[in-house]
């Protein structure tokens, strides 16, 4: 199946704390995006009200809240799509390459046959 962006924001928030099975690789951007752009309108917003910038630290932050147990999991299922498991996250956290590492890992093509985390992704 085509994942458009409508869609991708939809199956975000449909696997809220589902950390089971496969996102595809449009999935995932798609739903980055979509939370790069609620951040900037909520900035953009704060910005026009006026709001110290305290008050735009705790609007962000409410809204960082709200959507960190989906992306973890959004994450966690995007690297059992490229057979990795959900423990690469941690990567992360290894000084210098954590990052790239784990950026490489998303940026993966999926692995199109099923695998241990489930079937394979519809995307040609």
């Amino acid at each position: 199946m085509k994942v458009d962006f409508v869609t991708a924001v939809k199956l975000f928030f449909d696997n809220y704390a589902n950390f089971k099975g496969r996102a595809s690789r449009p999935e995932y951007w798609w739903a980055a995006l979509f939370l790069f752009l609620v951040g900037l309108v909520l900035s953009f917003i704060c910005g026009v009200l006026g709001l110290s910038q305290t008050a735009t630290y705790c609007v962000s932050g409410v809204w960082d809240l709200a959507v960190l147990l989906p992306s973890l999991a959004i994450v966690v299922r995007r690297l059992h799509d490229v057979g990795k498991g959900g423990g690469y996250f941690f990567v992360i956290l290894i000084p210098l390459i954590g990052f790239f590492w784990l950026l490489a890992l998303l940026i993966s093509p999926s692995q199109l046959q099923p695998n241990r985390f489930g079937p394979g992704p519809c995307e040609l």
